[in-house]
């Protein structure tokens, strides 16, 4: 089992990283400000002016620590890995599976029943615990949709109608987030999905998150010998972790939305921690964006029951434990994909 390790978040500009040994030395205009062993970390994100030795780049390489460059802002840049691992027959099997219609689009129908699962299921907790949101029952009716759409998947076996099946209940579950938000609504509420830019803090916040889930996923397809680029819901494209955003797909709503809504909900971010460029890109300030790390850390911290393998296991692992079962699914270890339930 691989065991959860701690990221490191440099938001300091002008912060400058290098090796001691078998250390990670944080300076910041030549004041050390930490040291950590290389073998506590999982990753390391580094967000706008931040320099990394070519040493220490080599020892994150051998160790396995994936690197990622963000902008100041959290927007992806580009990602340093090392040696690539893994078996190439594992890989060479991924590829075949993914160009073959009717296997690709029988993992793709398991990773949309996870997610749309998991999306009834932040739905149906809302209403549960905010009753007074849904007197309309608005949000009972488009959890039953869901359940209509879970089965409707099952039957599709075109991979563009499956895609095109995503991206309406996407829109529908979207069309109903403002619902879920009972704090702070002027600073946070959801018109639309909007991307490259976020136009909203609401959405500067959704995308922040998903570039974080972004990196782990990508280290968790990475970690079990997948590439990271050849997904089977999502299509190829060029820089594009095709995979890694096929696996994310299971774990939006569960750790990026939920921890999205307890942020706001219990005030723990507030509308004075965004602002507006001059772009009309929303981006949060330095102070924002370390409260969401360290809730990000937490959350991945945690303890939730695997239904597949009827075990507890930290949410930050959850990644990796579907990037493995999706390898042992393309060795023909197992039959099928099975996707995370989040009861």
């Amino acid at each position: 089992m691989k065991k959860l390790l701690n990221t490191l978040y440099v938001t300091t500009q002008g912060a400058y990283l290098h090796q001691e040994g078998e250390a990670v030395v944080v300076k910041v205009e030549s004041q050390e400000k930490l040291r950590l062993p290389i073998h506590t970390l999982g990753g390391i994100v580094c967000f706008g002016n931040v320099l990394c030795s070519p040493f220490l780049l080599g020892l994150c390489g051998e160790r396995g620590v994936g690197v990622s460059y963000l902008t100041e802002h959290g927007r992806f840049m580009s990602r340093m890995q090392g040696p690539v691992s893994g078996n190439i027959l594992l890989r060479k099997e991924q590829y075949r599976k993914a160009q073959t219609p009717n296997e690709a689009c029988e993992v793709a129908r398991n990773l949309l029943t996870g997610k749309l699962t998991n999306m009834r299921t932040v739905l149906r907790r809302a209403v549960r615990d905010h009753p007074e949101s849904d007197k309309d029952n608005a949000m009972a009716q488009a959890s039953d949709r869901l359940d209509y759409m879970i089965n409707k998947i099952g039957q599709t076996d075109d991979i563009d109608a499956l895609r095109g099946l995503e991206g309406d209940t996407a829109r529908s579950y979207f069309a109903l987030f403002d619902r879920m938000i009972t704090a702070d609504k002027e600073s946070f509420y959801m018109r639309e999905r909007s991307r490259r830019p976020p136009l909203d803090n609401l959405n500067a916040l959704l995308s922040f998150l998903y570039t974080l889930l972004t990196h782990d996923a990508v280290g968790a397809c990475e970690g079990v010998g997948l590439d990271p680029q050849m997904g089977f819901l999502h299509a190829m494209r060029p820089g594009r972790p095709s995979l890694a955003l096929d696996l994310m797909e299971e774990f939006r709503s569960v750790i990026a939305d939920r921890l999205a809504l307890s942020l706001i909900n219990l005030r723990q971010i507030n509308g004075k921690g965004f602002k507006t460029t001059e772009t009309g890109a929303v981006v949060m300030d330095d102070e924002t964006r370390k409260t969401v790390l360290v809730s990000y850390q937490k959350r991945k911290q945690e303890e939730i029951m695997h239904p597949y393998l009827q075990e507890k296991a930290p949410v930050g692992l959850l990644l990796h434990l579907q990037a493995l079962f999706l390898a042992r699914h393309l060795r023909g270890d197992i039959d099928g994909y099975p996707p995370f339930f989040w009861r």
